[in-house]
């Protein structure tokens, strides 16, 4: 009988003298190195933005006398753009970039920066990251507008502070407050929620647009797997789907959204929504998806598309699950319609479950 030798295990190596200050040291640099370089990318960014704002409402301006010009300017400015630069191009954020000059004008712009306007000189006049520009343009008075402005500059508050203290009407409360210094400085105290990452910095969705990139990197082992064969097995199918976009960006009011998987059926006419859930399924899942396909419905389908529809995929340990969202089409005519053409959801079920059960056998997934 061959006698089993255990394999010799190595002790671990000592660390060398110092390490934990040269280690600790480079990971402080190189997270402030990442802040620095989203910061320096969301200046230049907001700049050129606001830059374009201003030839846009003086473009505007020029031929104001024309019905409808601004409409047809943003339009094809949109469509000429869109193709060369990206999605940061669309209507609404070209929109967005109007009304920043308009909140931020020239005279107001000229106080902090000399000489000519360069894209250098305009960085150094926005210091907050577009992201909370974008928040700020939804403040309507222009008071409050200003103060938290004022308040995310001196207190350095990330994108979700700024969102957070909006939202609980921290002007209104701070105007009301007899002691107007406690409530800022409470009010000025960051919440462990509030952090941003310098990761998340560099991925937010509006830098990504910017440098026109990708955010497919951020998804995990797991996910790129589900999806991938998922896509797979759908095209497969031969029952009419074509491929369009994964991981889709939507934003709807200041909330930014990532459906996985967007397909066409060509029998039905319309766009299918995947989303998956790594989790268990919730009510909330389902209404989150009937307002994917609102949006899908007026921002990305064509005017003579059927209504898009919504597919859920859960792969949760417990229980795979496949579930349409149905209940939001025009009639339950056209519901009964699609339920006829689309693939059964007990047979997505098993192949959901089928995929994860393969990527647990591999390692991909914790049993």
């Amino acid at each position: 009988m061959t006698k089993k030798v255990a394999a010799a295990v190595k002790p671990p190596q000592a660390l060398p003298a110092g390490y934990a200050g040269i280690h600790g040291g480079i990971v402080q640099l190189l997270d402030a190195t990442r802040q620095a370089a989203a910061r320096s990318v969301n200046s230049l960014m907001t700049a050129s933005y606001w830059e374009i704002g201003r030839r846009i409402v003086e473009a505007e301006q020029k031929g104001r006398r024309r019905a409808g010009y601004g409409e047809q300017l943003m339009e094809r400015l949109s469509g000429d753009l869109t193709p060369r630069f990206g999605r940061g191009f669309g209507v609404n954020n070209l929109e967005n970039m109007r009304r920043f000059f308009l909140a931020y004008p020239l005279a107001e712009i000229s106080q902090t920066v000399s000489g000519k306007l360069s894209l250098t000189e305009l960085s150094q006049a926005f210091t907050l990251p577009w992201s909370a520009y974008v928040r700020l343009l939804s403040v309507a008075d222009a008071h409050a507008r200003s103060f938290y402005a004022q308040e995310a500059m001196r207190g350095g508050w990330s994108v979700r502070q700024l969102d957070r203290q909006i939202g609980s009407q921290f002007y209104e409360r701070t105007a009301l407050s007899k002691d107007k210094a406690m409530m800022l400085a409470k009010g000025g105290q960051p919440r462990p929620e509030d952090a941003v990452t310098p990761d998340e910095a560099i991925k937010d969705p509006y830098v990504l647009e910017f440098l026109n990139l990708k955010d497919e990197y951020s998804e995990s082992d797991l996910e790129t797997a589900l999806i991938q064969r998922l896509e797979d097995f759908l095209l497969e199918l031969g029952e009419g789907f074509t491929f369009v976009g994964r991981q889709r960006w939507l934003r709807i009011d200041q909330t930014w959204y990532r459906v996985d998987l967007l397909l066409f059926h060509r029998k039905l006419r319309c766009l299918v929504i995947i989303d998956l859930k790594l989790g268990s399924l919730s009510h909330a899942d389902t209404g989150q998806m009937h307002m994917y396909c609102n949006y899908a419905k007026e921002h990305w389908a064509y005017a003579d598309e059927n209504p898009p529809v919504g597919l859920i995929l859960c792969a949760d340990k417990g229980q795979a699950l496949a579930r349409y969202a149905l209940e939001g089409l025009p009639t339950q005519v056209m519901a009964a319609n699609y339920r006829t053409v689309l693939p059964d959801a007990e047979m997505l079920q098993k192949e959901v479950a089928s995929t994860r059960d393969l990527l647990q056998a591999r390692g991909l997934l914790k049993p």
